[in-house]
């Protein structure tokens, strides 16, 4: 009797770790207010990354639409911004697209696969208070800000521009800059671009193209 009690114990206990295990954000089963970003299975980090600091600009040229001009925060996240620099001046974005977009929340883009689950071939620390670092900018209207899974340190390529104010964000995503001008062209992109479901998804041929994003300095 009391080996079938232990043995029962072992089960129960094996599949509450089991079923934890596997509780993991995949991106695909998301309700439609939280940005999302594919699990990394990578184990490349920025740790050998040289940080940048002070404040950076960048233009994101949309296809069509215009150009989104921004100012990036290192001092308060650094090894977000220095990410994104990085990628942007080897080309990485380039030629990338806007895959999911909710208006009156925000448009999300970078993603090499353009559905929601790819990225470059290394993640970083989220840099937000929730994941132990303080992080004042708030998701606000014109917000630049990174995508990421459930797993804290997941984030990768894939980044979204607030349409409107969601201070529900903040805290659990690395806001990183501002929109500095160019927010008509978010609002034409949620305005014109079609959408499949509640969750914003894009079909590739309606995808706005990313044809560049320059770094200015």
């Amino acid at each position: 009797m009391k080996r079938t009690i232990l043995f029962v114990l072992c089960m129960t206990l094996f599949l509450m770790l089991f079923s934890g295990c596997n509780a993991v954000y995949t991106g695909s089963t998301t309700t439609s207010d939280t940005p999302q970003d594919s699990i990394a299975t990578n184990t490349e980090t920025t740790e050998e990354l040289e940080l940048l600091s002070g404040l950076h600009h960048v233009e994101i040229e949309v296809a069509n639409y215009g150009t989104i001009k921004l100012e990036l925060d290192a001092d308060t996240a650094p090894i977000t911004v220095t990410n994104f620099i990085n990628l942007a001046n080897e080309g990485f974005y380039n030629g990338l697209t806007f895959h999911r977009i909710i208006d009156g929340f925000m448009i999300q883009g970078g993603d090499p696969l353009g559905n929601g689950t790819g990225g470059s071939d290394q993640t970083i620390k989220g840099e937000f208070s929730s994941n132990g670092v303080e992080n004042d900018i708030a998701h606000a209207r014109g917000v630049i800000s990174m995508a990421r899974s459930r797993l804290m340190d997941s984030a990768s390529s894939q980044f979204f521009i607030m349409h409107r104010d969601k201070p529900h964000l903040d805290g659990d995503y690395a806001a990183f800059g501002y929109v500095t001008e160019g927010m008509e062209v978010v609002d034409a992109i949620c305005a014109n671009t079609k959408v499949e479901d509640k969750n914003g998804s894009v079909k590739p041929e309606n995808q706005p193209v990313i044809t560049e994003i320059r770094v200015i300095d």
